[in-house]
């Protein structure tokens, strides 16, 4: 059937009046969901809910403005657009008394998975269709994690292929990418997977956050090392929260509230509600979001006679204004604030039998995270402007059981021992992206990156005797001075035939300048440091890729990713020449991979084969007194395979799958660390794996069932670089059902997590102070039930 042709917004001569930006759309008919995925690539836009718009579109061509091209692909569709601002669209679902009749199931287009191939991804900096983006990216929107009940980080895990976190506790935990991991613990060196809200980093050595993931529009996982756009801190990739926004006009709004109950467990609750509000008709808006919850405990500690004492509470919020100054520039303003309150651990002694263990204090954590941001967005015929300044102040601490470890160290009597903690993180961050238009065929960005941290942190070690109520072993105060400037750029030129070679790269210098004060009296070793530092060097991209009008991709791709070194100064005595600073690691990415949609668009799937150099890798190690440092422990390699997969088994039912199968070995060891000689990297299986399964039944036109299936595999690893010593962990299998039912605006959801009620280690980690002495487990969380009812409006 021939398809017509749509040719609209001609400028008139002689026109003065100013308009909106307008672009060179081409748009050749097909589906209107990926129609509408071409627009927001072509306009430089972030689009949302494109498969929420079914049916088959026309053909636009022309010089059109945003809202006229949205305008022409959604002509007599069952669907509507909204233009939050200037950057981002979303399309939603007409309302029920809009349309004439149910849209009727259309021949001319089966159904295909299109939709999710050309969600459009921001993390890479410039708008781009996730079936056209070279390297290893997974995206996991909104409708999936409601349907999943994914509302924390440990959750994605299952979702996107290589995603692993240890299982410390909430807020405690560090996120590994790929098999690349440099140890299990967190101490004074630069994470490996940079966390960002939006545009902003959160973290820069502290443990994941945790944000709860609270009307979120997706989350963007980038694999690989980063270090041409991200610099430092994404050695091994990307993990990005990208918040709703505000949305001009409408006033909406969601609440929620469940509870759950654990076997052998306390009960949990969970509350949060959402709102919209229009502040000026086409000008303004907010958006508020807030939440409390409390996971209840489930491990009993048998010395303090105390039964759940692993109960966690948090409670937080969100709020953003969007601001239209005019039709090409926005301004948009935003904070976040979480409060998270752990009451103790959740390792357990695996001798006491079942979820016990026997300490002698309560092992609480603290962790508050603000956040404020000011993003500034325009674009135009003459490109794409993106500025964002935030501020992130982070405070956390933790107390351990010190008993074991003071009595190790040959300090008599000791009845108990505590060590307490704490660090007070402050953050200033500027990121500022130029663009050019994506029509042209040679196309670039370019961005300048600022950085301001100051970080303080105390440790206090003490022990209770016969004759002493607190005995003084040993205390610090250390600060931390980072500042980072970075140039960095991109650049795309297509060489025909579907050909396209990139080329990025990001030259940068940071320093850092510690000082440190340590208390220790006898036999330790008072002392004061101060040391300063300067790092500098360029870290390069190179991309190599063919596309297909289908939606088929092939792509070679290299990378690179760095970490600037450190200083030590922990420990009862001053840390040896040896031990004193720690040099800064490198990791060079080779990758090849594919992208197809067989079966006639039913299935998309996407593949990478992968090798990466590691040199010099640093890691967070423990000293016999409990307390950490940091060292190079050597030079590392893994080869890899990651598969995710997408297909429309049966109408209604879709099928997801991801794996990683990968070998993250040591290949040259310092000689400070000849026990992990041909070390396996620790924390990090050799094999990985998830599923989803999804059904969707239209029971009527104002019901709906959906039901879901989860399944994650997570193979052996072992927990420290010393094979001989660290006792293995992994290889276990759990998962989740649930069942939503969906009348009109309200919905309920019952889902079991755990349904097989296994208890495998899923870290074999808890306390520094007791590890080497005491076997650590900590086990999956028991079969947990939960119910949830929400309402929107």
């Amino acid at each position: 059937m021939a398809s017509s042709l749509v040719l609209v917004g001609l400028v008139p001569a002689g026109t003065a009046e100013a308009a909106p930006a307008r672009f060179a759309f081409k748009i050749p008919a097909k589906p209107r969901s990926e129609a509408l995925i071409d627009l927001g690539v072509q306009a430089r836009v972030t689009l949302g809910g494109a498969s929420s718009c079914p049916g088959r579109g026309k053909a636009v061509f022309g010089t059109l403005t945003l809202r006229q091209a949205l305008e022409a692909v959604t002509a007599d569709a069952p669907c509507r657009f909204e233009i939050l601002d200037n950057a981002t669209v979303v399309i939603r679902p007409a309302p029920p008394a809009a349309r004439a009749r149910p849209p009727a199931i259309a021949p001319a287009a089966p159904a295909t998975v299109a939709a999710l191939d050309g969600v459009i991804v921001t993390a890479t900096k410039r708008p781009t269709r996730l079936g056209a983006a070279a390297g290893g990216v997974s995206v996991i929107r909104a409708e999936r994690l409601s349907d999943t009940g994914a509302i924390d980080t440990t959750s994605i895990s299952q979702q996107a292929a290589g995603f692993i976190t240890t299982n410390l506790g909430a807020a405690r935990n560090k996120i590994m990418l790929r098999g690349l991991s440099d140890g299990t613990f967190t101490g004074r060196t630069q994470q490996t997977v940079g966390t960002y809200l939006d545009n902003i980093p959160l973290t820069y050595n502290a443990p994941d956050p945790d944000l709860r993931l609270i009307d979120v529009d997706r989350v963007e996982v980038l694999r690989g090392p980063q270090g041409a756009l991200y610099g430092g801190g994404s050695l091994s990739g990307v993990y990005r929260i990208v918040s709703t926004k505000p949305v001009l006009n409408e006033w909406s709004g969601s609440v929620l509230a469940g509870a759950a109950a654990t076997e052998s467990g306390s009960p949990s609750s969970r509350v949060e509600g959402v709102l919209n509000l229009p502040v000026a008709t086409d000008r303004a808006a907010v958006r508020l979001v807030a939440y409390s919850d409390v996971d209840g405990g489930y491990v009993d500690d048998v010395n303090l006679r105390l039964s759940n004492v692993d109960r966690t509470t948090r409670l937080g919020g969100r709020a953003a204004v969007s601001v239209a100054i005019d039709p090409d520039w926005s301004v948009t303003v935003s904070g976040a604030r979480q409060d998270l309150h752990a009451t103790d651990s959740q390792y357990t002694t695996p001798g006491l039998g079942g979820q016990k263990r026997a300490n002698q204090v309560r092992e609480t954590h603290d962790n508050v995270l603000q956040q404020g941001a000011v993003t500034i967005t325009g674009a135009g015929d003459w490109g794409r402007f993106v500025s964002s300044t935030g501020y992130v102040r982070h405070r956390f601490a933790s107390r351990f059981d010190a008993t074991a470890a003071l009595n190790g160290v040959g300090a008599a009597s000791v009845d108990v021992g505590l060590f307490d903690e704490a660090s007070k993180v402050r953050m200033l961050v500027e990121d500022a992206v130029l663009s050019s238009p994506d029509g042209d065929r040679f196309r670039w960005l370019v961005g300048l990156y600022g950085l301001a941290s100051l970080e303080d942190s105390d440790g206090e070690l003490r022990a209770r005797t016969a004759y002493d109520p607190s005995r003084l072993i040993y205390l610090e105060a250390r600060r931390d001075r980072r500042r980072e400037l970075a140039l960095y750029g991109e650049t795309a030129y297509d060489l025909g035939g579907g050909w396209t070679a990139s080329l990025g790269g990001r030259a940068f210098s940071s320093e850092v300048h510690t000082t440190s004060m340590v208390v220790s009296p006898p036999p330790g070793q008072s002392r004061d440091m101060d040391r300063k530092a300067r790092f500098t060097g360029i870290s390069p991209k190179f991309s190599l890729q063919r596309t297909w009008d289908g939606g088929g991709l092939v792509y070679l791709l290299t990378s690179e990713g760095y970490r600037s070194g450190g200083f030590n100064s922990g420990g009862l005595a001053a840390p040896s020449v040896l031990r004193a600073s720690f040099k800064p690691d490198h990791l060079r990415n080779y990758e090849i991979g594919a992208s197809v949609r067989p079966w006639e668009g039913r299935m998309i799937l996407r593949t990478a084969l992968f090798h990466d150099v590691w040199t010099d890798i640093q890691t967070d190690q423990y000293l016999s007194s409990g307390l950490s440092y940091t060292a190079n422990v050597g030079d590392g390699r893994n080869t890899g395979l990651e598969v995710e997969a997408t297909m429309l088994a049966a109408q209604g039912l879709t099928l997801e799958v991801n794996a990683l199968f990968n070998r993250p070995r040591l290949s040259k060891v310092d000689p400070n660390f000849a026990s992990a000689a041909q070390s396996e990297l620790p924390g990090v299986p050799d094999v990985s794996a998830g599923a989803l399964m999804r059904y969707q039944k239209d029971l009527t036109a104002s019901r709906r069932l959906v039901l879901t299936t989860e399944v994650e595999y997570v193979g052996q690893s072992r927990l420290t670089f010393d094979r001989r010593l660290s006792p293995s962990m992994g290889g276990y299998v759990t998962g989740r059902l649930s069942a939503e039912l969906a009348v009109r605006d309200w919905s309920w959801t019952l889902a079991v997590t755990n349904p097989a009620n296994a208890s495998s280690d899923t870290f074999a980690y808890g306390n520094p102070f007791s590890f080497g002495q005491v076997r650590q487990v900590t086990p999956l969380r028991p079969r947990t039930w939960s119910l949830l009812v929400s309402r929107d409006f």
